[in-house]
């Protein structure tokens, strides 16, 4: 997953007096997306896919659970999963590695207590919203701040299913084009790709 805008992957968290909206990461401060929140996405794509291609209801529905599951049915082994979408372990290594070499003797405990912010702050930014009245001013009390994942980075996910599934899955991953909060105001531009047996 390839980062065209900055994405907001909120945590449902705010940092008091910093960030309305935070974005999920990590202990060591690594931003990361939900594959469970992503498999959602698909699903939706899913569906309008399969739409597209003159399904009636019955038979969207049929191959939705097949692939997707119901109510949470996330354990047979012809559905389709995916694992969280995380920075490559070599950037992760890269960067945890150069935070110990400047810091000597620093244990991992260190760096999750006190360098994550710092982490954090390497692939993110925080960004201010206001609303604005009829006369073009700043409404009183509308400032909000979101932390944002930083446009240019890339995500990665393991991607299981049937190998009947997936020329299928494949065209609707690249139909993919936002995800994340925000969207409505640019956020969350996408491009996803796909490495065979990566």
């Amino acid at each position: 997953m390839e980062l065209i805008s900055d994405v907001i992957f909120g945590n449902g968290m705010s940092v008091p007096g910093a960030e309305d909206l935070s974005v999920l990461h990590d202990e060591y401060g690594f931003p990361y997306y939900k594959g469970s929140t992503f498999k959602g996405v698909i699903r939706e794509e899913y569906e309008r896919y399969l739409f597209w291609l003159g399904k009636n209801e019955k038979e969207i529905a049929g191959q939705i659970a097949r692939l997707f599951g119901e109510n949470g049915d996330d354990v047979s082994e012809d559905k389709i999963t995916f694992s969280d979408f995380e920075i490559s372990g070599y950037v992760k290594k890269a960067v945890l590695d150069e935070v110990c070499n400047e810091n000597s003797n620093t244990s991992m405990d260190d760096i999750r207590n006190i360098f994550s912010d710092q982490i954090l702050d390497l692939f993110t930014n925080v960004r201010t919203f206001t609303k604005v009245n009829e006369n073009g001013v700043a409404q009183t009390g509308s400032l909000r701040m979101a932390r944002c994942v930083d446009k240019g980075l890339c995500l990665y996910s393991e991607v299981l299913c049937d190998p009947d599934d997936e020329a299928e899955l494949k065209e609707v991953l690249y139909s993919v084009k936002w995800i994340g909060s925000m969207r409505n105001r640019g956020f969350g531009k996408i491009k996803l790709s796909v490495e065979e047996g990566a």
